[in-house]
């Protein structure tokens, strides 16, 4: 038996082009993880942005009507279209008057019924103006629900002292970065 001389040569890719389409696969799958960082990046200052604004609406309604928005017991007169007063005792409990009586006052843009409409945040979660106790701290403040615990520590880091149980920003967790849902952080004022 003879055999016959082989004419057409098997080729396989060199190392040199393995490497050169594994560099590639690298550089896109960096650029696509690094867009995402850009996206959260914007979110958690879209969401330190609203509450900022929402700080400062807050206290711009107690400077000109010398009481607090969903606490106010002239709340139908100083926002008029609103469903309803607070009780005047300086806690923010009447949490959905709040962004109504901001709303109608002019101080924030939006159309709160009183009863069932919440703020949202730029990760989805809702957002009160309330008295509430987070992180040990009680007080009036801006609750923000369901961040990430990775944007949630952005905020307290860029806002506060990056404790999750320390200063004006509280959280109900720990920031773990692993991905998990802080239930409530709270920008307090």
């Amino acid at each position: 038996m003879r055999l016959r001389p082989h004419t057409a040569r098997q080729r396989g890719f060199t190392l040199v082009e393995i490497a050169i389409v594994l560099v590639i696969i690298g550089l896109l799958l960096g650029g696509v993880l690094k867009g995402q960082g850009l996206i959260d990046s914007a979110r958690v200052k879209n969401i330190i942005q609203q509450s900022t604004s929402l700080t400062a609406a807050v206290n711009a309604y107690q400077d000109k009507f010398r009481a607090l928005p969903g606490d106010d017991v002239q709340g139908t007169v100083h926002a008029p279209g609103a469903t309803g007063n607070g009780n005047g005792d300086g806690q923010i409990a009447e949490y959905l008057l709040a962004p109504q009586h901001l709303a109608l006052a002019g101080f924030i843009t939006g159309s709160y019924n009183g009863t069932t409409d919440f703020m949202t945040s730029a990760q989805g979660g809702a957002v009160y103006i309330y008295n509430d106790v987070v992180g040990g701290r009680g007080g009036n403040g801006v609750r923000l629900d369901n961040l990430p615990d990775s944007f949630a520590e952005q905020l307290d880091s860029k806002l506060d002292d990056g404790k999750y149980n320390t200063g004006s920003v509280r959280a109900t967790g720990a920031y773990t970065n692993n991905g998990s849902v802080i239930q409530r952080t709270a920008v307090f004022f």
